[in-house]
């Protein structure tokens, strides 16, 4: 049985005419056409790729290169 995943959490943000030009032709250009959902992974992809990047090591990268 799958868990269904509810999202009752809203996250709100202010973007200018020409950032919204941007997505909307992304949007189109990829027929993409849950934005909700693009949105929400792309954000989590971002910080999931992020978070892995930051993720401690024993050594520093310069350590690690030696």
């Amino acid at each position: 049985m799958k868990k269904e995943t509810i999202r009752d959490r809203r996250i709100t943000c202010l973007i200018s005419e020409e950032e919204e030009r941007i997505i909307e032709h992304y949007l189109r250009k990829y027929k993409i056409t849950n934005r909700s959902r693009w949105m929400r992974e792309t954000i989590l992809a971002f910080i999931m790729k992020n978070l892995e990047q930051d993720y401690p090591t024993l050594f520093t990268e310069q350590d690690m290169r030696r």
